[in-house]
């Protein structure tokens, strides 16, 4: 009995070496399989300070703070090179659309260690240094265009990351890091068309905004919107007589580039046609034609 306790204890004990020579191997798999993976880096956005530029002023400033991540706390990466471009709301008045031009780079010495040990930069746009740059007339600008931002993370070894490299994760809640952002230009509203009002919302997957939504303000008082399931919802909301303001604003979710929706007025105006992936944080619309029949 004592030999065939030994031989099975002997047999235990060997299987076990077995087990952990298996184990070690396989960690040695994993590590040569992680060494091998290449990552990438996320800019997130940590605050954005001022979107907004005031109609007939020069004075205003696009301010956005931005984190840099990566698998070595942010030494991947080397710079941020930064593109403008212009969006003309109003064709048949205004300049046109401009293409997108290489402006300028954030160096790694601009960065600043965060209060989570990740490198932090504010970046600040002025108004006429964006419209320089664009070739853009003030004159000619309208409520509701849009100057557009977009960074570009350069690193180390060469590799770059923008938003056409992003996935649904890195643009929602978390991360929010689109890479891409919008400067709306603003004026004072006019006063909204009393009756019904209409928001439909699609999505090109046929599922739900995965917790975007619109907030719609007015006079003060919010409301959000939030397409549910299946391809598309249809709101609508009152505006009563005597309302002064209305806002909308596209709020952020985890696949924007699913997203498209459209607002129309009591008059049956299509006043917001956006998506995929609507511009964000942005109030939507004011309105600078005080003859426009909203």
């Amino acid at each position: 009995m004592k030999k065939y306790v030994n031989k099975l204890l002997s047999t235990a004990l060997g299987a076990i070496v077995m087990l952990f020579a298996a184990c070690e191997e396989g960690d040695q798999v994993f590590d040569q399989v992680q060494a091998d993976v290449q990552r990438g880096a996320v800019l997130r956005t940590i605050n954005i300070f001022n979107d907004e530029f005031i109609i007939g002023t020069t004075d205003g400033v696009f301010s956005v703070e931005l984190e840099m991540q990566d698998q070595e706390d942010g030494d991947l990466v080397a710079s941020i090179d930064y593109f403008y471009s212009f969006r003309d709301e109003s064709p048949e008045d205004g300049p046109g659309d401009v293409a997108e031009v290489s402006v300028g780079s954030i160096l790694k010495s601009d960065f600043v260690t965060g209060e989570f040990g990740w490198p932090r930069v504010t970046f600040n746009a002025n108004y006429l240094d964006l419209a320089t740059a664009t070739g853009v007339n003030p004159a000619d600008i309208n409520g509701s265009d849009q100057f557009r931002i977009r960074f570009e993370l350069v690193l180390s070894d060469g590799r770059t990351y923008s938003n056409d490299d992003n996935s649904g994760t890195l643009t929602g809640s978390f991360f929010r890091s689109p890479f891409l952002y919008s400067a709306t230009v603003v004026c004072p509203p006019v006063t909204p068309t009393p009756g019904t009002w209409t928001i439909a919302q699609q999505d090109s997957y046929g599922d739900s905004w995965n917790g975007a939504s619109i907030t719609v303000t007015l006079d003060g008082v919010s409301t959000d919107y939030a397409h549910e399931g299946g391809s598309e919802t249809i709101f609508t909301f009152e505006v009563p007589e005597g309302a002064v303001e209305i806002n909308i604003v596209y709020n952020q979710g985890d696949w924007d580039s699913e997203n498209t929706y459209q607002v129309i007025s009591a008059n049956g105006l299509t006043v917001l046609d956006e998506g995929p992936s609507p511009p964000t944080a942005v109030v939507m619309f004011d309105f600078c034609d005080l003859t426009l029949d909203l």
